[in-house]
Parts: C-alpha cells; structure tokens; sequence
C-alpha cells in the first residue's frame, strides 16, 4: 500500500468542495494507460469542474511528461495564455 494514502483520501472531499465552490480555470492532461490512475480519475475533475479543459494522450500513461513532454508544454503554454485574458 502506498505511504499516506488514507490520510490522502481523507483530504478528497476538502479540494472537491474548493474546486466545486471556486472553480479555477483548469487544465487536465492525463495519459489513460496510467495503471494507477486511468482514463476515469481524470474524467472526474469535471464532475467538479464542468468547463475543465481535458485532453487525454491515448498511448500516454503514468510517466506522461516523459512521453510527452512537448505536446503538454505546448497545452500548457496556450492555456496560460488564453487563462490570462
């Protein structure tokens, strides 16, 4: 089991509840092979973030940055950007 996870589960409704109420501008970038995260962890930010940008890397997974590092800079750079507006 991995160090801490109950006490980081226990967090969960907290940082739902902030994203619910103040509904920051977001980005998701996700690689849906993650063995321990899959496609479904990042489809449920937009239960609390409906206006979320999601963008899903069919062959990405755990290591995504390392895999894709230049398509994420490339999102993230143009979300800034259009955030700041």
């Amino acid at each position: 089991m991995i160090a801490g996870l109950k006490e980081n589960l226990a967090w969960f409704p907290r940082y739902q509840a902030y994203l619910r109420d103040h509904q920051p501008p977001a980005l998701i970038v996700w690689g849906p092979r993650d063995g321990y995260m899959p496609e479904r962890s990042a489809r449920a930010y937009l239960r609390d973030l409906p206006n979320a940008e999601l963008h899903l890397f069919e062959d990405g997974g755990h290591w995504l940055l390392e895999t894709h590092l230049y398509e994420v800079a490339r999102l993230s750079r143009d979300f800034l950007v259009r955030s700041q507006r």
